[in-house]
């Protein structure tokens, strides 16, 4: 009776041993970013140590465009997805198999992020100013991405054609770059972290900021359906996701001037996170502060005009609107 009562003993520690396991597995989490100040609360939430005090072991994953993170959450090759909207991601999302779940990076004005740069000749030859692209051959990452948005909302709002630009798609920011610096297109929509060293070389002349230009929600979190089943590591994430952009808004973008954030006692250690996650020095961080809503909330009708507005191109598929790639049970809508 003795060793049977032994046996049972050993087998409930295991059983109990298995389900710890278990939870311990479904706590941890893969994330895919890009190296950019639009994803600033993921890497403040990580370095902090936030996401460890909640109970995640999280994992960062870097990608050099924004569709590529859209495809790896759908594939599970990460849980989470922290980046920009593409025609991709919506098209995804319109099939079902991706959901987003939270609003991050926004264009907005007095907040450098995405600009428009011309090439050296370009601009000696008269491409001044970012209503000047018309006609122009223009490098971006992909067709449908945000950048390819961005331009289509500067066409409206200056009454050219988008047809009439002839759109470079070159897959990667580093491609886009190198294609304005050796004068193989006439102009680009970058990231200033990217442009940055190109205009301190004197490789790029800049043009402006799409957030002066065309405000819009850039960025957003997003997941996989199947991972959404699993509300407590959602549910975790996001909280530490808010806690990060609180932090980020009220510490960096609420003591921005003039585009550019302050090195001070406050703002150093943020700064320098920021920094160590983008491969940027922190001189040049303090101008690249993208920025984030401090509830994390996402512009919903600002959504919906997206995906109309890829569907009249041809981007995106027809037969689903914001509602429908909305996980409305985590979204704060804005």
């Amino acid at each position: 009776m003795i060793g049977i009562a032994r046996l049972a003993a050993a087998g409930l520690m295991a059983i109990m041993a298995m389900g710890t396991a278990r939870a311990e597995d479904a706590l941890k989490a893969k994330v895919g970013v890009l190296r950019l100040s639009s994803s600033a609360p993921v890497f403040i939430a990580q370095d902090k140590g936030y996401f460890r005090d909640a109970g995640l072991e999280v994992e960062l994953k870097f990608f050099d465009a924004a569709q590529p993170i859209a495809v790896a959450t759908t594939s599970g090759d990460v849980d989470f997805g922290v980046t920009a909207f593409t025609a991709g991601l919506y098209n995804l999302a319109g099939k079902g198999v991706l959901k987003v779940i939270g609003g991050m990076s926004r264009e907005k004005p007095g907040y450098p992020l995405i600009g428009y740069f011309a090439s050296n000749n370009a601009y000696a030859s008269g491409l001044k100013t970012p209503k000047d692209l018309a006609g122009k051959r223009v490098a971006m990452t992909q067709v449908g991405s945000s950048f390819h948005y961005s331009l289509g909302l500067l066409a409206d709002k200056y009454g050219f054609k988008l047809a009439d630009v002839k759109i470079v798609p070159l897959q990667s920011l580093s491609n886009a770059a190198a294609a304005l610096k050796g004068e193989t297109v006439d102009a680009a929509l970058l990231p200033i972290s990217t442009a940055r060293k190109l205009m301190d070389e004197g490789g790029a002349k800049f043009l402006g900021w799409v957030g002066d230009e065309t405000p819009w929600q850039l960025g957003a979190v997003f997941a996989s359906p199947k991972m959404l089943t699993n509300k407590a590591l959602v549910t975790k994430f996001l909280g530490v996701l808010a806690k990060a952009d609180r932090e980020y808004h009220d510490t960096i973008l609420a003591a921005m001037k003039d585009g550019t954030a302050p090195i001070n006692e406050q703002t150093k250690p943020l700064l320098e996170i920021i920094a160590k996650y983008t491969n940027l020095p922190v001189e040049q961080v303090v101008g690249n502060c993208a920025y984030i809503d401090p509830d994390g909330k996402l512009d919903v009708k600002n959504v919906d005009n997206q995906i109309k507005w890829l569907q009249e191109q041809g981007f995106a598929d027809k037969g689903f609107d914001a509602n429908a790639i909305i996980a409305k049970d985590y979204v704060k809508a804005d």
